[in-house]
């Protein structure tokens, strides 16, 4: 099973914005929620690695299928899950980062869904990571700025590895730029890319500002929860999976020794999915036999 055998689809959510998505491999269905600046091929080699037991959806989350609007919320994010699990029957969910935090969110109302996976979501603990970053993230982006915000967001969200803390910003801004710029003249008919993605990461950031205070409700979440994690990601997830772990009351928790915040993702950004698929794939089988 190969990228190219995948069929393409949509769904009407619930205020008329078209979600598309992905499809992949034939059985039960398990939908794969992209992170921040990622994109339904992002996880594309993880959905390969599932397709054998499982039929996969890859949505585009809003900013890329759609608008995301000035009204733009968790629970818009949510809206286009439900059509989504609606439309295909899929009751397991996989969430990576801020789509992590949405199927916890999800879990609280649909009822259809019974497995999550949830892979280091960006929850806000007890000050655990700061947002204050956002402001100069938006007036870079306002001015057209794009390789500078990218550097903030990083910088921010402690995405990079440390060794950047030793390059001067500066020069950082400049090979950001240049990256991007040799990205995108790369970048093939369906290509998602890095300057592409920019404009989306205010609004995944903002929906850990909006969960800040929701730890205690995701005590109601029914569904069985499998809580992932690499040993090399920045503090701030650790410290949210073990929140998570003490409020969940049906969840069982495994860390990646040696990977990191893009485990999941495809190798070509330091992914390893074959890893993170072993453990999807017993999680979600075991559905099967509870049945």
């Amino acid at each position: 099973m190969t990228a190219s055998t995948a069929v393409t689809g949509s769904v009407t959510s619930k205020d008329g914005t078209t979600i598309g998505y992905r499809q992949l491999g034939h059985g039960p269905g398990v939908v794969l929620l992209h992170g921040i600046m990622e994109s339904a091929q992002s996880h594309t080699q993880l959905a390969e690695e599932l397709a054998g037991d499982f039929t996969v959806y890859l949505p585009d989350r809003r900013g890329l299928s759609g608008l995301q609007g000035a009204h733009y919320c968790i629970r818009k994010e949510v809206e286009d899950l439900d059509a989504l699990l609606d439309k295909t029957e899929a009751t397991r969910v996989f969430g990576v980062s801020a789509g992590a935090v949405i199927c916890l969110q999800a879990a609280l109302t649909l009822t259809a869904i019974e497995k999550a996976a949830i892979f280091e979501p960006p929850l806000l603990i007890n000050g655990s990571v700061s947002t204050a970053f956002l402001t100069r993230f938006d007036e870079e982006m306002a001015e057209g700025k794009v390789a500078s915000a990218l550097v903030t967001a990083m910088k921010g969200s402690q995405m990079g590895p440390p060794v950047l803390n030793l390059v001067p910003r500066a020069l950082l801004e400049l090979l950001t730029k240049m990256m991007t710029a040799v990205e995108d003249k790369k970048a093939k008919p369906g290509d998602v890319t890095m300057s592409m993605l920019a404009s989306t990461l205010h609004d995944d950031f903002q929906l850990s500002v909006e969960t800040a205070g929701a730890l205690e409700s995701f005590n109601a979440i029914g569904a069985e929860t499998l809580l992932l994690g690499g040993s090399k990601s920045p503090a701030y997830f650790r410290v949210a999976l073990d929140a998570l772990e003490h409020v969940l009351p049906n969840a069982t928790r495994i860390e990646f020794s040696g990977l990191n915040h893009g485990a999941s993702g495809n190798t070509n950004r330091g992914g390893k999915p074959e890893r993170v698929a072993q453990e999807l794939r017993r999680f979600f089988a075991e559905s099967d036999r509870h049945a």
